[in-house]
This record gives C-alpha cells, sequence and structure tokens, in this order.
C-alpha cells in the first residue's frame, strides 16, 4: 500500500473536524460542529464503539474514513458499518479511496469483524460504484428501517 492510514487520536482532532466539515458541506448534510463534535470526539479516545483513519500525512491529511461497530447475530460477531469515507477533491479518482478501504477492510478482518456494511442513498451513483468497487455487494433479502429515538 503506498498511502498511509494512520488510526486518529485526540491530537488529529482538528484536521478530521476540517474535513469532516467539508464533506458534510460537500454531500449537503445539514450537521453543525456540535454535532460533529459530538460523534468525532468518542472515537477518538478510545471508544469501542468505532474507529477514525486519517490518509496520507498526519500534518495535512487527504481524507478521512470513519466506520462504527456493532454486534451481529446472523453474521456471528462484530460488523463494522462505514459511516464516513471522504477524500479532499484534488486528489479523487487517483485510487486512494479504493486502497485504503481494502486495507481498512484487512485490519478489520484481522481484528475478528465478521462483514462490514454501508448504508447509501439509493441516487447516489458514484457512492455505489465505489462501494462496489471495494468489495460491498447489495443484499435482496435486507432493508434497512429506522425508528429515531
Amino acid at each position: 500500500m503506498t498511502t498511509a492510514i494512520t488510526l486518529a487520536g485526540p491530537e488529529h482532532r482538528s484536521q478530521v473536524l476540517s474535513l469532516m466539515s467539508r464533506y458534510h458541506q460537500e454531500s449537503n448534510l445539514r450537521y453543525d460542529d456540535a454535532h460533529r463534535d459530538d460523534v468525532l470526539d468518542p472515537l477518538l479516545t478510545g471508544s469501542p464503539l468505532g474507529a477514525v483513519w486519517i490518509i496520507g500525512p498526519q500534518r495535512a491529511p487527504l481524507g478521512y474514513v470513519m466506520v462504527s461497530f456493532g454486534w451481529s447475530v446472523s453474521h456471528g460477531g462484530m460488523v463494522g458499518w462505514l459511516n464516513e469515507i471522504y477524500i479532499r477533491q484534488s486528489v479523487r479518482n487517483r485510487g486512494i479511496g479504493t486502497e485504503v478501504m481494502h486495507a481498512i477492510a484487512v485490519s478489520l478482518r484481522q481484528a475478528g469483524l465478521r462483514a462490514m456494511h454501508v448504508k447509501l442513498d439509493q441516487t447516489n451513483e458514484g457512492a455505489k460504484a465505489f462501494c462496489k468497487r471495494t468489495g460491498f455487494k447489495p443484499t435482496d433479502d435486507h432493508v434497512v428501517l429506522t425508528d429515531v429515538l
């Protein structure tokens, strides 16, 4: 692998928050800084519920990946949910995201994860193509339903 990935910690907070803000703006996600703080801080301080990796140089990362963890009876153990992946526009379409997702999948498999899921907007053809390229496959037998508590 030629693209470095680093498990993000508290020292990477400002870089990840900046990248998250860019991603949310580009994707028209209406999250504010308080929301980003609430989601990010536990993951940077060792929460077992998820992790964030920065992509590229630690001082000026090219992007980030955020994965949350959960338990699955059907998969027989721990699974991950790809929550966000962002690559700066200036370096997209060079294979960085694909390379990074393969490396993270290998690492998580070695750590005991059984599967990785992703939930996508049905109209986002680019995200669908990217996810298929990195190993995700659609399933006809599951539908994600949400009850916001």
